[in-house]
């Protein structure tokens, strides 16, 4: 059987994880995004 507070005191979270997370937080465009920037380019 599993003790829950055992367990969660092991715990330690993965580095690669709050890496990727870093990542995606500060490279975060989507679809509007590139769609705006395509036409302020094509008017300039």
């Amino acid at each position: 059987m599993l003790i829950f507070e055992d367990e969660l005191s092991k715990f330690q979270p993965s580095t690669e994880v709050e890496k990727a997370e870093d990542i995606i937080r500060t490279d975060t465009r989507d679809l509007t995004d590139l769609l705006m920037e395509l036409i302020r380019e094509k008017e300039s």
